[in-house]
Parts: structure tokens; sequence; C-alpha cells
């Protein structure tokens, strides 16, 4: 095998627990179809899954489709399917088996040894992504958590030269070499667990420098760009903020949350931040390790969930994005529907049957700066809806209160009279109820 830079390195003695191919890995796209199952879903997800594997790197040779009644437990698809992939394998040369449905570790180990070459599910596809995508400390510590977590039960198939060691009661390596393989392999597990702890108090370091910065911009609405991966959030906080946030044609472009200023009206101004984007199927360990990132939703005072129309799936992707705010318990939060793309659309008639579907939803193109304005409007409006005139007399010569006030929201009058200063300041109801408390 050809070896790479290491996406984490984790064994004391330099074992890396996966490689990188500088040639691209030939893969082989596994995908299960059940009875209770919608035929058109199972398509888009294997398609999906074809568009990851392209992101990670490898080529995709082939795909083949299993019907069953249930799974099975030892091999996910049973002896016989088993057997075809293995004739596959050899056939086309396949290097990786990417499977569309996350595996039990014992599942992933014995699919290995039946098929006798690298065997990765959906999850870990997701995070080899993600794993590549990062770039920040933030980002990489929330990756590397995830991996290791999603490791840890597989320690035993990573590492396959502990099975050489493994001796012992008749085992293949001879008596006399059990014990060793035994405890390299708890050493391991150790070493993993040890640096879970690590990864998790600095996440939580993250967080804490993260709430400190949410507080410093208390009295700023905020917004943050929500939807399904590739939708075009990056795109439309480019478009909305005249910032250049790394923008690709590709699943999971950028993992780091960016905050940008927006001019929104005279004398107006937001915070708009671009979060991860969401896919079906996310790995639960990547929503953990990223909660602090997605805080900026939970404490934003507006969404703007961007959809690409452009796709068929769309309206599945609506489903999904909402299952995740669900999650987070945002669903429920003022929101924006930003029908995205709407340029690509082939014929006008699908323009129609969108403001029949989706009348609350914006037609815009970021790309091509359509609908733009109707965005900033709409974004004004709630802000408006949110927002109270507040009242208050300041002393003379307490300076600190007065600048506490004219930052906290736009000023619509200020009058001296004889033992104060009346001022009348617009403010949304939240930063009104923190002021009113100290007055």
């Amino acid at each position: 095998m050809e070896r790479s830079k290491s996406l984490f390195p984790i064994c004391e003695k330099g074992e890396p627990l996966f490689e990188v191919r500088e040639k691209a890995e030939r893969a082989l796209l596994v995908g299960v179809q059940l009875p209770f199952g919608s035929p058109a879903e199972f398509e888009e997800s294997l398609d999906e899954l074809a568009l990851l594997a392209d992101t990670a790197g490898a080529k995709v040779v082939d795909r083949v489709v299993f019907r069953r009644k249930r799974l099975d437990p030892a091999l996910f698809v049973g002896r016989g399917a088993a057997e075809r992939l293995a004739s596959e394998v050899e056939a086309q040369e396949i290097d990786v088996v990417l499977f569309d449905e996350d595996l039990s570790p014992a599942q992933a180990r014995n699919l290995e040894q039946a098929i006798e070459t690298k065997v990765v599910d959906r999850s870990g596809l997701i995070l080899d992504i993600f794993a590549r995508r990062a770039r920040t400390q933030a980002a990489k510590i929330q990756v590397e958590l995830a991996q290791l977590e999603y490791l840890l039960p597989r320690l035993t198939r990573q590492w396959t030269h502990l099975s050489r060691q493994a001796g012992g009661g008749g085992a293949a390596g001879g008596i006399g070499t059990r014990g060793p393989g035994e405890t390299q392999l708890e050493v391991d597990r150790r070493l993993v667990r040890k640096k879970i702890v690590d990864f998790s108090k600095a996440l939580k370091r993250i967080e804490r420098s993260r709430a400190v910065q949410r507080k410093g911009r208390r009295g700023t609405y905020r917004v943050a760009l929500v939807g399904y991966t590739n939708a075009g959030k990056s795109t439309m906080l480019n478009a909305l903020s005249g910032a250049e946030a790394f923008v690709e044609n590709r699943l999971f472009a950028t993992l780091d949350a960016m905050t940008r200023i927006v001019p929104i009206a005279p004398k107006q101004k937001i915070l708009m931040t671009d979060t991860v984007g969401f896919i079906r199927k996310l790995p639960p360990g990547l929503v953990a390790s990223f909660r602090s990132t997605l805080e900026e939703v939970v404490e934003a005072d507006l969404l703007l969930h961007v959809v690409d129309v452009n796709h068929r799936a769309y309206e599945e992707h609506i489903a999904s994005v909402n299952e995740v705010l669900a999650d987070l318990g945002v669903l429920e939060k003022p929101a924006l529907l930003l029908l995205n793309k709407v340029d690509l659309l082939q014929e006008k008639s699908l323009l129609t049957s969108l403001r029949k579907m989706h009348p609350e939803g914006i037609l815009v193109s970021a790309e091509k700066g359509i609908g733009l304005d109707a965005v900033r409007g709409a974004i004004e409006a709630r802000m408006q809806e949110n927002r109270v005139v507040l009242h208050v007399n300041v002393p003379h010569g307490d300076g600190k209160r007065l600048a506490e006030l004219e930052a906290a929201g736009e000023v619509l009058e200020r009058v001296v009279e004889e033992d104060h200063i009346r001022m009348s300041v617009r403010v949304d109801r939240e930063e009104a109820q923190r002021i009113s408390k100290k007055v």
C-alpha cells in the first residue's frame, strides 16, 4: 500500500489508524434495500454515497444492490452476498467496499474477513471527509474526537498486526503469543480513551471561549445559515456580506463556522454565520462533537434555511435539515426559507410549482445575485418584529451608560434635559429586558 500522511497518529508504535493513498482508491458501493424503505430515497442515498466517495478522493468503479427482508446480524448482507462481493472485489481490483449504512464492529470485521479487502460504512466515510476538510484547530479537534469514539470499538480490526500476536488456546499465533497481543491491544485502547478525554476537555475550552465571544455580540441581531451540504450557504454568505468564504461544488466544502458583518439597511447591520452543512444519516458522534459549532444556530435570532431546489431530492433535504434542527431544539426558531439556485431550473413551470409548494419561501440565486434584496428586506422585517423602543433617562456624566445604550441598538432620539439625557433606543426584546433590569 502506498503510504501518505496519516489522518491522525494514535498508536505509540507509529501505526496509523487510517492510511491515505496518493493514488485514488477503487471503490465498490453497496446498498441494501429493505421492503419497508422508499425505492426513490434508497437510490438517492446511494447516489449521495457516490458523491461522498468522490469527495473522499475515491474512484467509484461499480455499485451493487441487494434486496433483503432483514439485515444479517453477522455479515449484514448475508453469506451468499458476501461471497458475491468477494468475487467482485477480485475481478475489479477493488481497494475499498463502501456500505451505505452503518455497520456494527462485528459486521465490519466479518465482512473484511469474507471479502478480504477494506470495508468502510457510511459514518466512517463521512468522518474521513471531515478529517480531510478540517482546517482550524477547533474543527480538527471536533473531528478527531468523533473519529476516536467511532474507532474505539473497532480497534481489533484496525490493527491487523495484532491478530498475528493473539495466540494461545489454539489461536493462529501459537502458544506464548496471546498475552503480548492482548496487552498491546489494551495499551491501544487506553491511549484512545485518554485522547478522548483530552479532546473533550479541549472542546469544553473552545465552547467557553465561544460563549464569551457570543456574549460580546449581545445587542447585535444574529442570523445563522443552515442547510443541506452543498446547498449554497457559503455562496449566500459571500453574496450578502462580500466575504470570501471558501466555495466548492462538493459535499462538506467548509466545516468551520464563519461569521461576517452584513449590511441590511442604512445604519443597520447584522452578524451572519455560515455553519457546517447537514446530510442524511449524519453520524451521531459528529453532531455531538460539532455541538459547539452548532451553538451558533442555537443562539441565533433568525435562521436562513438554504435549499438547493435544483436537486431532485430537495424536499428530502429539507426534512433532513429539520430533523437535525429538531435535535438541537431550534425547529420553532424564526426562520426564512431560501429556495436557492433557481437560475438552474430548466422549466419556468417549476418556478410556479415552487411558489405553490412553498409560498413562504424566497426564490434566490446566491451565485447570480437573484433575490438578495428580498432576503435583506425579509431579514429587516424580522428584525423589526423582534425589536421594541426603549426610553431611558441617563444621568449627566454617566458615559459608560450612554455608550452601552448606543451599542445596544439604533438610537432614535437623544434629548439633553436639565438633569439627565433622555434616550430612545430600538433594541431587540432580550436586550431590552437586560437593560430594564439595570434601570
